[in-house]
């Protein structure tokens, strides 16, 4: 039987030391970016807990999709978060 994926976007392996932030505030933990999509993240921690919401910093020459994520799966050591989108403080948002 074969699997469907249902990614809007490919993953990329990255492999990459980042830095996560809680967005509520906190002490910052380090991780591993296993891979990346255009609006995504799969990180690997051992020993911690990632926050349901948090700013991620990829350590390094230039940070790539670094941003405010949220969570949206765990499993074991590994956890699944998107990109949360920004918009500037003074920009109008329509509803």
């Amino acid at each position: 039987m074969q699997t469907t994926q249902q990614r809007q976007s490919p993953r990329y392996p990255l492999r990459r030391l980042a830095k996560v932030t809680p967005s509520k505030g906190g002490p910052s933990q380090l991780c591993m970016v296993a891979n990346m999509s255009d609006g995504g993240v799969r990180l690997q921690i051992l020993g911690a807990e990632i926050p349901d919401e948090f700013l991620l910093t990829l350590c390094g020459d230039q940070p790539a999709d670094a941003g405010k994520y949220k969570v949206v799966w765990r499993l074991g050591a590994d956890v699944g978060a998107k990109l949360m989108p920004s918009y500037p403080p003074d920009a109008e948002l329509s509803y």
